[in-house]
C-alpha cells in the first residue's frame, strides 16, 4: 500500500516511522542531532500520531510554556476539520475533548539533566488524536471516549490533522514572537474546559493559577508535575484512554 504523502511547510522535516514505532519516543532519541522542526510521524489507521522537536531559547521553567502554544495549534488543527458548533476543549493541561468525548492530547519531553534555570537543548511535543473508533459496541459502553469519525469529521485522518497542526504551530509561534506569550495564554485559556466561578491565569513558569470567588489566594496547578504523566494516555493500549 502506497503511503499518503504529507505536505509540511518549511522549516519542518518529516521522519516517517513504521506503525509499530512510537513517534514521541523516537523524536526524543533524535532531537539532539536532528534539531528544531523535525517532525516524526507514525502512519496508523486509527490514530494521528506525531511529534515535533523544538529548540527554545529560554530557561526550562519558562520554556515549558511552548506546550501551551502546541496545544493551541493542535486544537486549531481539529477545528479546521470540525463540523459547525463542535466544542473542542482542553482538560488542563493536556487532554482534548470533542463534545465531551476524549479524543487524545499532547505531551512534552525535555532532557532530564537540564536544570530549571538552564535553557534545554531541546523540547519534544508529541500528540495523539483518535481518528477512528476501533472498539466493538456502541459509544454508550465508553461514554467518556470518542473519535473523529464518530464526531462527524468526515475524511479528516492522520495526514490531514498532522499537516494542519504544522501550519497552525507556525501561526501561533508567530503570534508569540509578535505579541508575546500573553497572546498565546489567552488563546489557550479560551479552550479550557469551563469551571464555574473560576478565573484562570498562566504564571511566568507555566503554572495555572485558578482564582475562585471568595478565596484570597489562587489555587496553583504545577505544569511540570502535570506533564510528567499524560492524563489522557493509556500505556497498555498505546493510545488515548477509553
Amino acid at each position: 500500500m502506497v503511503s499518503e504523502p504529507i505536505n509540511l511547510p518549511p522549516p519542518f522535516t518529516l521522519v516517517r516511522l513504521r506503525e509499530s514505532r512510537d513517534a514521541f519516543a523516537h523524536a526524543i532519541e533524535i532531537a539532539e542531532e536532528s534539531g528544531a522542526g523535525t517532525l516524526t510521524y507514525v502512519g496508523r489507521f486509527d490514530l494521528a500520531e506525531f511529534a515535533v522537536v523544538l529548540e527554545p531559547g529560554e530557561a526550562l521553567r519558562a520554556a515549558r510554556r511552548a506546550f501551551y502554544a502546541a496545544m493551541v495549534a493542535l486544537t486549531d488543527a481539529l477545528r479546521a476539520y470540525a463540523p459547525p458548533n463542535k466544542e473542542i476543549a482542553i482538560d488542563w493541561p493536556d487532554a482534548i475533548r470533542v463534545d465531551g468525548g476524549l479524543v487524545g492530547g499532547g505531551r512534552l519531553g525535555w532532557p532530564s539533566s537540564t536544570k530549571e534555570d538552564e535553557p534545554p537543548r531541546w523540547l519534544v511535543f508529541g500528540a495523539m488524536i483518535r481518528t477512528v473508533a476501533m472498539t466493538d459496541g456502541e459509544a454508550g459502553v465508553r461514554p467518556l471516549a470518542s473519535a473523529l469519525d464518530e464526531q462527524g469529521f468526515g475524511e479528516a485522518g492522520a495526514v490531514q490533522i498532522t499537516e494542519s497542526f504544522a501550519r497552525h504551530l507556525m501561526l501561533i509561534t508567530d503570534t508569540w514572537q509578535v505579541d508575546g506569550f500573553d497572546a498565546v495564554a489567552r488563546e489557550f485559556l479560551l479552550r479550557l474546559t469551563r469551571e464555574q466561578q473560576a478565573a484562570h491565569v498562566i504564571d511566568d513558569n507555566g503554572d495555572l493559577l485558578v482564582r475562585r470567588i471568595g478565596r484570597d489566594r489562587p489555587d496553583r496547578r504545577d505544569l511540570r508535575k502535570g506533564l510528567l504523566s499524560p492524563s489522557w494516555l493509556d500505556p497498555k493500549l498505546g493510545g488515548p484512554r477509553l
